[in-house]
């Protein structure tokens, strides 16, 4: 097992089940909320929205992905997130910078990983657009690197979210191409400072009838497994709650930890307001997310499984 400091340690149990399994509630979305909803354009009407998927669904999940720009401050203050609940925080700017067959990332101006440390985040969340054929694959490992560096001084638990894309503009990846781009990503990215990989489902299941085949789904998501070197967990990616529930299934026997799952759970809450929203969230959502996180801890691998820390009597005096 890896040795891990005593700082990060405390965050993955924060964010994580008694048993060691995740289930991150995500609710960082910002410019594809706005888009889905109008109304959402206003700052108050966004975050009210993850203030109440927040206040209604959070304490059925170990942990509440929030970003800090509407969200993050706003479920503190509002008592939204419970207190056995970790918060994870997002660090990057919405979308990306650069071409679209050659992206970059960035931080949100004004923020840091030393702001998110100081208002009580148990880890951060960096999503990065990475393609490990791309122009820019070695500034995504640097710019990964310097955050990981920072989440290191900070003693942070860094969740990182690899994003893939097509290296050609005017078609999508392939589900073949996507389990090589998924996969590579785990490889190469893991070792340069992540404490978790936030992973998309490995193929394109929605495409033909072959990849719908859970023998190949799990022989991809064993995959992942082999190439990181760190606890994974799947992101949902807007599939249908019922896909993803196959998904969670496929991915936590083939040795992922956990999930974190957003519009499978609450997407039709997007477009309620008021009580038609709080009577969804606290029956169609609930169930969606305490299934799932039953799902996760009978059968994701837990992190203990890879991180150890060493506390000698004297440990605190060179922390």
């Amino acid at each position: 097992m890896k040795p891990i400091s005593i700082g990060k340690l405390r965050g993955l149990q924060q964010i994580s089940s008694q048993r060691g399994t995740f289930t991150a509630l995500a609710l960082d979305h910002r410019q594809n909320l706005r888009k889905a909803n109008p109304a959402f354009v206003n700052n108050e009407e966004l975050s009210r929205f993850k203030i109440d998927v927040t206040a209604t669904l959070s304490s059925r999940s170990t942990a509440v992905l929030l970003d800090p720009e509407v969200s993050a401050a706003q479920a503190i203050a509002q008592r939204a997130i419970p207190n056995n609940v970790g918060l994870v925080v997002a660090v990057e700017s919405t979308g990306y910078a650069g071409d679209a067959t050659a992206r970059q990332a960035q931080i949100i101006p004004g923020w840091s990983v030393e702001k998110a440390k100081r208002m009580g985040a148990s880890a951060i969340k960096l999503l990065v657009y990475y393609h490990p054929d791309s122009p820019t694959a070695s500034e995504i490992e640097s710019f990964t690197k310097i955050i990981a560096n920072e989440c290191a001084k900070h003693d942070l638990v860094l969740m990182l979210e690899p994003l893939s894309y097509s290296l050609d503009e005017n078609k999508k990846l392939s589900s073949e191409e996507k389990r090589y781009v998924v996969v590579e990503s785990a490889k190469r990215l893991t070792p340069l400072g992540a404490d978790i990989l936030k992973a998309e489902f490995p193929l394109d299941t929605s495409t033909t009838l072959s990849t719908r085949d859970q023998t190949i789904w799990k022989e991809a998501c064993e995959e992942i497994s082999s190439a990181s070197i760190t606890p994974w967990i799947l992101l949902s990616a807007a599939v249908d709650y019922e896909t993803f529930v196959q998904q969670v299934v496929v991915a936590c026997n083939a040795g992922a930890s956990g999930i974190a799952v957003g519009r499978a759970v609450w997407k039709e809450a997007v477009t309620l307001s008021g009580g038609e929203r709080i009577q969804f969230l606290r029956t169609i959502g609930r169930q969606r997310i305490s299934r799932l996180t039953s799902l996760c801890h009978a059968l994701a691998k837990p992190y203990t499984d890879f991180y150890t820390a060493d506390t000698p009597f004297d440990w605190y005096k060179n922390y």
